[in-house]
């Protein structure tokens, strides 16, 4: 079975999470660690724990989702997946984070790219990989059926959805995601989101800010 844990770093308000499985090998989502304080909490944690990080998966490579891939690549030595149509926002983020006035490290290498439909196996589960794009062109959601959770980064939220005046957002793109994608889970499926608590489906299906807008 696997386990997540959350974090949120930087400005952003940004949703980390750390998928664990039995052996204690962890996936990375979405490292926002931003400074020196948060990236000690951060290893802290792995430390406490004693988990064994093995890779770094990205939901969208905006720039709070990803301030401390370099930093995790270079630590632990561990391999960094991204969807291939999120390099021009890989690309620009060093830009992006002039225009907000941030720092930004080294912008990452990517080391795998994440398609739609893979089967990521990962100790006693599954994982399926979901491209549902709309806030950004290559966003992935990450759905695990056993354990009944979906990672969603800035595609769902709790009674909210990802912006999509970024360069590379579609608000037709997004509402099909969610749609054709994200609601067609089971509806007790639990929603981490790249911002914000976590919701469920039906929550979202029945209450949720589609609901008032559609």
């Amino acid at each position: 079975m696997l386990k997540v844990l959350s974090f949120t770093f930087n400005p952003f308000r940004e949703n980390t999470y750390l998928i664990i499985n039995e052996a204690k090998e962890t996936i990375v989502v979405d490292p926002g660690m931003y400074d020196n304080v948060e990236l000690t909490e951060f290893y802290t944690c792995i430390e406490s724990q004693q988990l064994k990080p093995v890779k770094i998966l990205n939901t969208h490579a905006h720039i709070d989702h990803i301030f401390s891939v370099a930093e995790l690549k270079r630590k632990y030595h561990i391999p960094f997946g991204l969807h291939e149509a999120e390099l021009p926002v890989l690309a620009n983020a060093r830009t992006a984070a002039q225009i907000y006035g941030l720092k930004f490290p080294d912008t990452p290498e990517v080391d795998f790219y994440l398609k739609e439909d893979e089967i990521i196996s990962f100790g006693d589960s599954q994982m399926s990989l979901m491209l549902t794009p709309g806030h950004s062109p290559g966003s992935i959601s990450f759905y695990a059926p056993k354990e009944g959770f979906v990672i969603s980064g800035d595609v769902l939220f709790q009674n909210g959805i990802g912006r999509t005046d970024l360069p590379g957002g579609n608000y037709n793109q997004l509402i099909e995601s969610i749609q054709n994608k994200l609601f067609m889970l089971p509806a007790a499926t639990m929603v981490y989101p790249g911002h914000g608590p976590v919701t469920q489906i039906n929550i979202e299906k029945e209450y949720g800010f589609l609901t008032k807008c559609l």
